[in-house]
């Protein structure tokens, strides 16, 4: 028999509050979970179900209420800012809005020299570092000489989003959590950059753990789909059983919510908006009541 996949990062109960007395809000409720080396796993949910929370849980980036991560087997010891840095080593993350992942004030150069420097590669010569910025940029199909000495802030959101997958091929790291990584990344270009983490899993054996509303998304590039709903873990599985033979309504629902070309799309699970005084149905809240009369 072949040997089962080593548990990469597994928790236990974990939860996390935010706020007190009425502002209280429970964002995870106790999940439970167990993602394995070389994984692909989907957590699927609509905007506010806690999946962004749930993965800022798991990179170290604010602590747990309650329950425990382990990784690599062991519970996961980040308390000192030498042993985040370790962590951080082997997990790292592509976020939603390249806007806010990025030092305005920091060029490209210094952004992939330090990814350089986590791996290892501060003492390499300076036409060494150039080449391997050079390969990570053509990885994503950017052009290294035309984003050098260019601040974040002078690049497209693509290009952005593109640097910050750049970023993961210089890391390599164990784990990758990716936050609806081609949010900015128009439609043509989206399989091929995940067809490109696809690459990138298969070359180094990492886990990949996509966050995402896209349950067609998970469906395609998914070993196994956690469904999320208000915090907690609704359902999960293989793709297959999860998307095609779903258990829960909630799961049914986001699968109905998913827009098909040759059929009418189905509004009847969709919540009415209340109407602003004096505007009648159909009618744009920006355009004035009276405009046209």
């Amino acid at each position: 028999m072949p040997d089962e996949p080593c548990s990469c990062l597994r928790g236990k109960g974990l939860t996390k509050v935010f706020g007190f007395g009425r502002t209280r809000t429970l964002a995870v409720d106790h999940v439970d979970f167990d993602f394995h080396d070389g994984e692909v796993i989907s957590i699927v949910g609509e905007s506010g179900s806690g999946k962004t929370t749930f993965a800022k849980l798991l990179l170290g980036l604010i602590n747990p209420t309650e329950g425990e991560i382990y990784f690599q087997g062991r519970k996961r010891d980040i308390r000192t800012q030498q042993r985040k840095r370790e962590y951080w080593r082997s997990i790292q993350a592509i976020f939603q809005d390249p806007y806010c992942s990025y030092n305005t004030f920091r060029k490209v150069d210094s952004v992939l020299l330090d990814c350089i420097a986590m791996r290892g590669g501060r003492s390499l010569p300076r036409s060494k570092k150039t080449e391997m910025m050079a390969e990570a940029c053509g990885f994503v199909n950017l052009k290294f000489e035309e984003l050098t000495d260019k601040y974040p802030f002078e690049l497209s959101g693509g290009q952005m989003q593109r640097l910050m997958i750049a970023r993961v091929f210089l890391l390599k790291p164990r784990i990758l959590l990716a936050d609806e990584p081609t949010s900015m990344i128009d439609a043509c270009s989206r399989a091929t950059i995940l067809d490109m983490l696809m690459h990138l899993r298969n070359e180094v054996g990492m886990t990949v753990v996509f966050i995402t509303h896209d349950i067609g998304l998970a469906y395609y590039v998914s070993d196994s789909v956690y469904i999320m709903e208000r915090g907690r873990f609704v359902e999960h599985g293989c793709a297959d059983d999860v998307i095609l033979h779903p258990k829960e309504a909630y799961t049914r629902r986001l699968i109905n919510d998913v827009p098909k070309i040759h059929e009418a799309w189905d509004l009847s699970t969709v919540e009415p908006i209340p109407l602003e005084s004096g505007v009648k149905p159909g009618q744009a809240r920006c355009e004035s009541p009276t405009q046209g009369l």
